[in-house]
């Protein structure tokens, strides 16, 4: 059958089809209720102890995103923490919930190119992500012109903005891993528990493991102490493979402007450095600019593999 209209013109209408039944949906409802919730509370317990600690400090509104209160978490930890679970959430069934109702073939058999339906289905998640993502970052900006009585400068925009970007790519990646598992297992209910096994290994157990295998791949030599760095480094390296360990880096080095790198700091790279001074935003994002890329190249991997096997499965009936 041949396809009238652009390929794109199709992925832009599944895109926003899906977006809008998750924005109807009552498990969208229910998630971003929770989230909205805790986002919200992990914010005043920030302004409570900012105002309590804090005197003159050009970052206030970095502040808010990075400073907890006990028993709360920050806010960036927050959102390090749910963010998977509402992409997986979302397109845990996104293919194979369409086989499960049989409506694979029909909407196939519309004039769409077969490829548009997956991309359509990834940018309709990706979107209303984005879309909750700016929400609570402008209700976190008005929260703290209102209790602090401070509008945020031109340099906290920049990394708020920067940060936005670094976490809709970190969702992105658990989007992508959920389509993929959602393509490749026919069962949602087995899809979901599958992405949420390798989030719950790779959230929770990968610092466990991590120094495990660094411990095996770069032992310790007593007579060498240049070992213990090259054992860290490697512990390091492994950890990355995590991406809330990539996200993570990010977020201190783009949240915290005194922060110089995400890794051992070294005499001859501070000599010279006023102590506590702000890094340029700029050489923040170049700091952090591997990891970063790390995240969207997971993400394009990921959503590569159930393109293929999309693309390989046959459709009937």
């Amino acid at each position: 059958m041949r396809r009238e209209g652009s390929p794109f013109k199709g992925t832009a209408t599944i895109a926003f089809k899906e977006a809008a039944d998750h924005m109807t949906s009552a498990r969208m409802h229910l998630i971003m209720l929770l989230v909205l919730l805790t986002a919200i509370a992990a914010v005043y317990g920030a302004i409570g102890r900012i105002t309590e600690t804090t005197a003159e400090d050009p970052f206030l509104f970095l502040k808010l995103l990075t400073e907890a209160r006990e028993p709360l978490p920050s806010f960036a930890a927050l959102l390090g923490f749910l963010l998977p679970l509402v992409a997986i959430a979302l397109v845990f069934d996104a293919v194979n919930g369409e086989y499960a109702r049989r409506t694979m073939s029909r909407l196939l058999a519309q004039p769409i190119y077969r490829d548009a339906v997956l991309f359509g289905k990834f940018l309709g998640g990706l979107l209303v992500i984005a879309i909750a993502l700016l929400t609570l970052w402008l209700l976190m900006t008005g929260l703290g012109i209102l209790f602090l009585g401070l509008p945020p400068s031109a340099a906290d925009i920049v990394r708020g903005v920067a940060y936005l970007a670094a976490t809709l790519a970190y969702a992105g990646v658990w989007l992508a891993l959920a389509i993929a598992f959602s393509t490749l297992i026919r069962s949602p209910a087995t899809s979901a528990l599958a992405a949420l096994s390798v989030w719950l290994v790779l959230a929770v157990f990968w610092d466990m493991i991590a120094p495990l295998l660094a411990s095996v791949l770069a032992p310790i030599d007593p007579l060498d102490p240049m070992t213990v760095v090259t054992q860290f480094e490697t512990q390091q390296a492994v950890s990355r493979f995590s991406p809330q360990t990539l996200y993570g880096e990010i977020t201190g080095m783009l949240l915290n402007p005194a922060a110089r790198s995400v890794g051992p700091l070294f005499f001859d790279q501070v000599q010279g450095a006023i102590a506590g001074a702000p890094l340029p935003t700029l050489q923040s994002l170049l700091v952090v600019w591997p990891q970063l890329a790390g995240l969207v190249a997971a993400m394009i991997l990921l959503f590569t593999l159930a393109y293929v096997v999309f693309q390989r499965q046959e459709v009937r009936a």
